[in-house]
């Protein structure tokens, strides 16, 4: 019989039978945000950590590069991008945005017998599947692909041929991209019920016959014209459903049903008090009850895992699909589950609990996974109501085509945060269909779209593909072509002479066989690559952008380095030929730009203080210190020859306080010329030293390399690696460029600081000359300031607007812009009370020239003519005056601009007065002057341009 138990022994007894039983290297779960991968949302399948491997660029360095075979459980999200379950999940009993790819990998070892051998072996007698509810699928091969009859004939000898069945490439061919590895894949599918022929049921997404197993045989590489072209190396890529195969041990019918989510649903109805979970779909599911517990069970999973591994809610990229996934469940919770507010972030202790004891870092993340959902939950709550009542109002106007508006479901994007997937499911809930395509025009209109130009590392100046995949290096390799020896980048101000250049690439699809390399190259070639067998040049890689600088040949010839990329265990140096040609294998001298590496080299290490400062000030010397929930860590950098830029993680701006502390206490550092020491030594020496700041999900090769500003040397803090007083230092793991002692940046000044995702903030700052430069300006601007302050009038009153605009254009420190301003709003408090002052003199004076002149006046209006500007304040105060002096006259008000060559007409009556219309009174009067304006017959305003007519107006005013 098959076995059974806990989830906890499904994952257990799979990992175990590979790596016990067949000499796998049991290889942990990667972050489900793959931080160093670009080109994804979240990791969507096992095999995504070791794409280095399959595109071979993994550096030799690193632990993997030594895989052959491998094994796990890989923690998955697919939501968003190419692969998303967002829209299915809760609809059926067997979607998940979250889940658990169980997956064995080959990395050369064995191939098609082998993978399938194991998967049988594994399901029949490891986990005592019965044989005969299995059916196998295999790739039937279309115009640009062949057949997989290798892989049809290994089935037949484990099932009968009609249990063995061809797809097509949608179903049974995987590939990586448009180009790149690829190849045909075998499934296995389960049949639920069994004691039947279920093959039509293959493949056609019903919940009986289900997908639970998939070996991937990567043997191709895909080129641009479409052909394939055998790798030379084949790979497996396995991937199994933790959750699929725990329902059939378990012997449920759906996923849901299974101890993965049963305590989750229990904790929902607690918290909710709704009825019992009851596994319903479609109509049967009233009030879409259970819809409901099948969205916010898994929701919530896929949030504290993904805040976990440190992506958090965000108006853009990963941090939206994270913010859509939360705002999707609450609105079930609460709409159809009856929730209170509040409810989701009260579902992380359950998920932690299940699940922590595979996954740790939920247990470690747990104040900050429930912090954050608690704050997206509360802000998103705050306008879910009133959204609710306005989708309702809007589907109760939608007419008999049952569609909802496109314009619609913007506004509810737009003002109520309501994503249109949301939307989208609320309307099919009412039996319509939202115009999806009429959201995207608008939704076209409101963005600005911007594409950054890809720089020469991905296209090279010729608008050539300079990159490098698995065919390139692979390639390189099988000729025998040796590893890049790139340790003298640590060397500086000294030329590398002797270099051998062993291979000359000029861009993928530029040779016949469309890998790329050349015997010679020439300045015709335009952009082309170089590597070398040594270099000096350092790659960009780790925050740091790449060295530049010239290699020049013994013959002559001149090549200019203008970018430096790192391939698996190569370095590719890109740029132009200026002068001659080179040949494969000549002798050439690495020249680099010392001069613009030594800025780049300053930012990098003062990017290593920062990092310890912020930690120092934010959490070691914290005022709240006893409550602080947050840690520091560090979400990404970037160093090059103007600026360095440090991402953290933060859930709020920091004070000036706090960026005062800061810019202090890395400037402290710099004046105290502290070493900066380095040295190469095992990983796992290195990160047994309790000081250490590693960055958050990266792979670091073995030997490491140590660096520490420290007056103490590397080698004594590895030998007490303990002790408290490292705590004093920046220590870190960093492969990049420094500077020697801290003295060498002269300078820091923080320029600014920002939020750029809910819970991540970046600093951005300089070091050398610009930081010197930045505080000369500063202290030239802080003199102007206070010379500003002995103004008065509309002296202050200029200058406070020319510094204003100044300072926010000049390059100073954040905390001496900050106090600026502050000192330029108590400026500006006084030119308002000035203004103040002003106008009221400015008011006397005006109603007794009014006053004076109605007093003279015996007819039932006066005009009078005063000029104080186009100033409304001044003129309803002024008629305020008049109606309280005079009862019997209406009152035209006459005020000309110079400045701006206008004048403002002001009618006023007193209360009671009924003998004049004030409006028909200012409308006739400016009659024809192209005046703008309205009023009542109590009172009016016409604002007229080109003072050259006032006197018309005021002679018409007169005869009315």
């Amino acid at each position: 019989e098959q076995i059974e138990g806990p989830m906890e022994k499904v994952r257990e007894t799979y990992i175990n039978f590979f790596r016990e039983k067949h000499g796998h290297t049991f290889w942990a779960s990667s972050p489900c945000v793959p931080h160093d991968d670009p080109t994804l949302l979240f990791t969507n399948a096992g095999m995504n950590q070791y794409k280095p491997l399959f595109l071979g660029t993994c550096d030799p360095n690193n632990e993997m590069s030594k895989l052959k075979m491998a094994v796990n459980s890989q923690k998955c999200i697919r939501a968003g991008g190419k692969h998303n379950d967002l829209d299915d999940v809760g609809k059926d009993v067997y979607h998940h945005t979250f889940f658990e790819m169980l997956g064995n990998w080959s990395f050369g070892a064995y191939f098609k017998e082998g993978a399938i051998d194991m998967a049988w072996k594994c399901l029949t007698e490891e986990f005592k599947l019965d044989p005969t509810r299995l059916y196998a699928s295999y790739f039937g091969g279309d115009k640009g692909s062949p057949c997989d009859d290798e892989a049809r004939t290994i089935w037949l000898k484990y099932l009968p041929a009609e249990r063995v069945l061809p797809f097509d490439a949608s179903d049974n061919f995987w590939e990586m991209g448009a180009t790149g590895p690829c190849g045909p894949c075998v499934e296995i599918h389960y049949d639920r019920i069994g004691n039947r022929n279920a093959a039509a049921l293959v493949n056609a997404d019903v919940p009986d016959v289900i997908e639970i197993w998939n070996n991937v045989f990567i043997q191709f590489n895909r080129e641009a014209d479409g052909s394939l072209r055998p790798l030379p190396q084949n790979n497996v890529d396995t991937g199994m459903g933790f959750e699929r195969l725990t329902s059939i041990l378990q012997g449920k019918d759906s996923n849901y049903d299974t101890d993965i989510f049963m305590p989750i649903f229990a904790a929902i109805q607690g918290l909710t008090g709704a009825k019992t979970y009851a596994g319903k779909v479609g109509k049967e599911d009233i009030g879409f009850v259970d819809m409901a517990y099948r969205v916010v069970a898994d929701h919530i999973r896929t949030l504290s895992f993904a805040i976990a591994d440190g992506a958090v809610p965000s108006n853009d990229g990963r941090g939206y699909v994270l913010r859509r996934v939360l705002r999707r469940a609450v609105r079930y919770g609460r709409q159809n589950l009856g929730a209170d507010l509040g409810f989701f972030s009260k579902l992380v202790p359950t998920v932690v609990k299940l699940m922590s004891s595979t996954f740790p870092e939920l247990k470690e993340q747990e104040r900050k996974i429930t912090a954050i959902i608690k704050e997206e939950e509360e802000s998103f709550s705050r306008t879910l109501d009133k959204g609710l009542k306005i989708f309702q109002e809007l589907a109760e106007k939608v007419g008999e085509d049952k569609v909802f508006a496109g314009d619609d479901a913007h506004f509810l994007y737009a003002s109520m945060g309501f994503p249109v997937d949301l939307t989208q499911l609320m309307a099919e809930e009412l039996g319509m269909t939202v115009d999806k395509e009429g959201y995207e025009r608008k939704m076209e209109k409101e963005r600005s779209l911007s594409k950054k130009a890809k720089d020469l590392k991905d296209i090279g100046t010729s608008g050539k593909d300079m990159r490098m995949v698995a065919e390139q290096t692979a390639s390189l390799a099988s000729s025998g072509v040796a590893a890049t020896d790139d340790s003298a980048k640590f060397i500086w101000d000294e030329d590398l002479v002797g270099c051998i250049s062993t291979a000359l690439f000029i861009g993928r699809g530029e040779t016949d066989d469309g890998i790329g390399f050349v015997d010679k190259i020439s300045e015709k070639d335009g952009a082309v690559g170089i590597i070398l067998d040594r270099t000096s040049f350092y790659g960009e890689s780790g925050g740091q952008t790449y060295d530049t600088g010239t290699i020049v040949a013994a013959g002559g010839a001149k090549f200019e380095v203008q970018n430096v990329q790192i391939y698996g265990q190569y370095i590719l140096h890109l740029g132009v030929i200026v002068e001659g040609e080179i040949n494969k294998n000549d002798s050439v001298n690495c020249i680099v730009n010392y001069a613009r590496r030594a800025p780049i080299a300053s930012n990098h290490t003062m990017t290593h203080v920062l990092n310890f400062a912020l930690r120092d000030v934010l959490v070691t010397n914290a005022d709240n210190k006893d409550t602080l929930t947050q840690t520091i860590d560090q979400k990404g950098s970037l160093n090059d020859e103007n600026k360095l830029r440090f991402d953290f993680s933060w859930s709020g701006p920091l004070t000036t306080k706090q960026l005062a502390a800061v810019e202090r206490n890395v400037s402290d550092v710099i004046k105290n010329a502290i070493p900066v020491q380095s040295s190469v030594v095992p990983l796992d020496s290195a990160k047994s030293v309790s000081a250490l700041r590693a960055v958050f999900g990266e792979v670091y090769p073995d030997p490491v390399r140590i660096v520490a500003v420290s007056p103490t040397p590397v080698s004594e803090i590895l030998a007490a690696p303990q002790d408290n007083a490292w705590n004093s230092y920046s220590i870190e793991l960093c492969g990049g460029t420094h500077i020697k002692n801290t003295k060498e940046a002269q300078a820091f000044v923080l320029l600014q600081e920002e939020g750029i995702a809910k819970g991540i903030r970046r600093i951005t700052a300089i070091t050398m000359n610009d930081a010197t430069a930045a505080i000369k300006a500063g202290e030239d601007f802080k003199v102007r300031v206070t010379s500003a302050g002995d103004m008065d009038g509309s002296s202050l009153e200029n200058e406070v607007k020319t510094l204003t605009v100044d300072l926010n254009n000049l390059s100073v420190s954040a905390v001496l812009k900050n106090e600026m301003r502050g000192i330029l709003a108590l400026y500006g408090k006084k030119v308002l009370a000035w203004k103040k002052a002003k106008a009221a003199e400015q008011t006397a004076a005006v109603v007794e020239k009014v006053i004076a002149a109605a007093l003279s006046n015996e007819g039932n209006k006066v005009v009078c003519r005063v000029d104080f500007g186009i100033n409304g304040k001044i003129a309803k105060a002024v008629q305020v005056a008049y109606g309280k002096k005079v009862k019997d006259k209406a009152l035209m008000l006459i005020s000309a601009d110079e400045s701006s060559d206008r004048y403002m007409v002001a009618t006023f009556a007193p209360k009671g007065f009924v003998d004049v219309d004030c409006k028909a009174w200012a409308l006739s009067a400016t009659e024809g002057t192209g005046g703008k304006g309205g009023g009542k017959k109590e009172n009016a305003q016409v604002t007229v341009s080109g003072i050259s007519s006032i006197d018309g107006v005021v002679e018409k005013a007169k005869k009315f």
